[in-house]
């Protein structure tokens, strides 16, 4: 038998990290989500996490986090994470002397780790966080998502698929958007709960782009056929100017995330085309930095031209986070048939403009500077922390510590201490 280790050496220090950093930072806990407008706090709706999501919020919290972040964070992460690596294997060198085998072994295990992670945040079936609305005539509405009809878009990701996607994240609406198409929005809406507050209801629109900028189109091929070219991928300008003659029933035409703010000119009142609604935040990873650097221009804009504030997922399939919703008033709408809820949508679209209204979106932290891509690695980490409830944090202590006695029985077993 060999002799009892020090003290100081069967601590396990990465257990006790954890713990720390849990309860400490529930000290300065933030709100999981947040108006996108102003960046404040959200009155109409409050963050879900069943009993499921809880009992693994470790996953469910790092899953959710990552998927939170944008193509430039990904890059800052994992750049973050080999620096990391890099300094802890010279360390190492210097201290216990490892061989070039364990270095190997070492780099293939990050390397396996890394991989393994992120097929869990787009494959992986988990719960999901979801939004609660404050008043029964609150709609929770998705503007922007996608199916397997898109070139983009998850194989096998069906119009089912996507509202079960949305069930699951807290909608009561989703508009399929696909490029191009309405082919699966169409399967979806002929078998949509009949009154609307039976089920989550999916909503025809088609995604296309107008001067370089992408739209979506709410309706455009059930009730306003010939707006678009014959590919279906443009709008034909003279052909919405035309169906937007009629006051009150101008086409719904939806800004998704501007790219150059001063490309579309929104519509200027009733019988006139062009957007009267604007997407203020996006959860694809490579659109989500471009609208968050023009967020200001966005709300200045919007303010001006009275264009609603909406939000879109952009969901492709991938992962199993909610990122926004946009919450609409619309009284007695669950006893409503699907195609007049989304009468009474776009009627809010067209006569609301910025205040009918509220967009919320999770919390998660931006990186629009260097310094802020390059504080990533901790960025992230600790908006995690900030925004987990206390359930969550119970459920931490006790997988870390689950974890931690277990991994310490089975060393003690491998160097024959009796257990």
């Amino acid at each position: 038998m060999r002799a009892n280790r020090p003290l100081l050496a069967r601590i396990p220090w990465t257990a006790v990290a954890i713990s720390v950093a849990v309860l400490l930072s529930s000290g300065a806990a933030t709100d999981p989500v947040r108006d996108a407008v102003t960046g404040t706090q959200v009155q109409e709706g409050f963050l879900v996490r069943s009993p499921a999501y809880v009992a693994v919020a470790p996953v469910s919290d790092v899953l959710d986090a990552l998927t939170l972040m944008s193509k430039a964070q990904h890059i800052a992460l994992l750049l973050g994470v080999i620096l990391v690596f890099v300094v802890w294997r010279v360390v190492l060198a210097w201290w216990r002397r490892p061989t070039p085998r364990q270095h190997i072994v070492a780099s293939v295990t990050l390397l396996g780790a890394v991989v393994l992670t992120y097929v869990a945040v787009a494959l992986l079936p988990r719960p999901m966080a979801s939004l609660a609305a404050n008043d029964v005539n609150i709609v929770r509405v998705d503007f922007h998502s996608h199916t397997n009809a898109s070139h983009d878009g998850r194989p096998g990701w069906s119009a089912e698929s996507n509202r079960g996607w949305h069930r699951d994240g807290g909608y009561d609406v989703a508009y399929v958007t696909d490029h191009g198409t309405v082919a699966a929005a169409e399967r979806g809406v002929a078998v949509n709960p009949n009154p609307a507050g039976e089920g989550t209801v999916l909503l025809q629109g088609i995604e296309v782009t107008w001067a370089g900028e992408h739209v979506d189109i709410l309706g455009a091929e059930r009730m306003y056929k010939g707006l678009l070219t014959p590919n279906n991928r443009d709008v034909d300008e003279q052909a919405l100017r035309l169906a937007s003659l009629i006051p009150g029933r101008e086409p719904v035409v939806i800004w998704n995330h501007p790219r150059v703010i001063t490309r579309l000119t929104p519509a200027s009142g009733s019988g006139t085309p062009g957007p009267r609604a604007i997407e203020v935040t996006n959860g694809a990873p490579d659109s989500m930095d471009g609208v968050r650097r023009a967020h200001d221009a966005i709300v200045s804009l919007a303010r001006q031209k009275h264009l609603t504030f909406v939000s879109g997922s952009d969901s492709h399939g991938w992962g199993r986070t909610a990122p926004n919703w946009t919450l609409l008033f619309v009284a007695d709408w669950r006893g409503l048939a699907p195609d007049a809820l989304a009468t009474r949508i776009e009627t809010v679209i067209r006569e609301g403009g910025p205040e009918a209204t509220r967009v919320v979106e999770r919390d998660a932290p931006r990186a629009l500077t260097p310094a802020a891509l390059a504080a990533t690695i901790v960025a992230v980490p600790l908006s995690m922390l900030r925004d987990m409830s206390n359930e969550e944090r119970v459920s931490w202590l006790a997988w870390t510590w689950a974890i931690a006695l277990g991994w310490g029985w089975v060393q003690r077993r491998r160097r024959g201490v009796p257990t």
